[in-house]
């Protein structure tokens, strides 16, 4: 697959997918301990609910897209016999992944730069998808949702881990303030590039879900023939792990 940076149908990097690949690209080095501090150690327990959520099974072959440094995969890997193919735009992601699965054969796991918009994979070609912190970073999360679920055969099952904003007001003020005021301060500690990730991320995720409500996010993947979708809050909304099954009798 190329190496080059993500682009749109035009050939040219949309300004969400710069401001991706930019944020990224100076992280991959602490990004494992820094992402569980700055979450008070929530994130690794997210991640590993989006793995419960999707149960891999000894055998199966699972996608994880957006796997950034590859902890998912690493989760997904020591559940069971499965093999992975882990996914994800940045180069520098995909390079402390490669580190992290150094001694691991490659009949378990497949590193590709790609974007999750445009997966190289013919339909149904995955018994199990998983995707996280991904749908910010795309133009289109319902054409994505619809990508992702057309390389997931029927009767599979995919789970998605985001960001939240806590739906209660007093964990939401308290969401509030530490995203405007704590975690960039937290962030300047660690350096210049994870102040910049402090700044960026309340915004972004305030953002997200004014144009996407989950009830909206949840119709994307209906639209796109999943069914039994389940929404789980936790750390009081902070985190939301999303799942579902692909239709059997689903098309592609």
């Amino acid at each position: 697959m190329s190496e080059t940076a993500p682009s749109d149908q035009h050939g040219v990097a949309s300004p969400r997918k710069r401001e991706a690949l930019e944020l990224f690209a100076e992280l991959p080095r602490r990004y494992d301990a820094l992402s569980a501090a700055l979450s008070f150690w929530q994130d690794p327990r997210w991640r590993r609910a989006l793995v419960s959520a999707v149960a891999p099974r000894a055998g199966e072959r699972v996608l994880d897209v957006a796997t950034g440094t590859g902890m998912v995969a690493a989760e997904l890997l020591s559940r069971c016999e499965c093999s992975v193919v882990a996914v994800d735009q940045s180069p520098a992601m995909l390079a402390a992944a490669r580190a992290r699965f150094a001694g691991e054969p490659a009949s378990r796991i497949e590193l590709l730069q790609g974007q999750a918009e445009t997966l190289p994979f013919a339909d149904r070609s995955f018994d199990a998808l998983t995707f996280t912190y991904l749908l910010r970073y795309v133009d289109d999360p319902a054409a994505t949702v619809a990508e992702l679920a057309r390389v997931l055969r029927p009767g599979g099952r995919i789970a998605s881990l985001e960001f939240g904003v806590p739906p209660l007001a007093p964990a939401r003020w308290a969401w509030r303030f530490y995203t405007a005021v704590g975690l960039p301060t937290l962030g300047r500690l660690a350096s210049r590039e994870w102040a910049e990730v402090g700044r960026f991320l309340g915004p972004s995720i305030r953002g997200f879900y004014e144009r996407h409500p989950v009830e909206q996010i949840v119709g994307y993947w209906r639209r796109a023939g999943l069914e039994d979708v389940v929404v789980r809050r936790m750390s009081l909304g902070g985190g939301v792990v999303i799942s579902a099954r692909k239709s059997a009798a689903g098309g592609a």
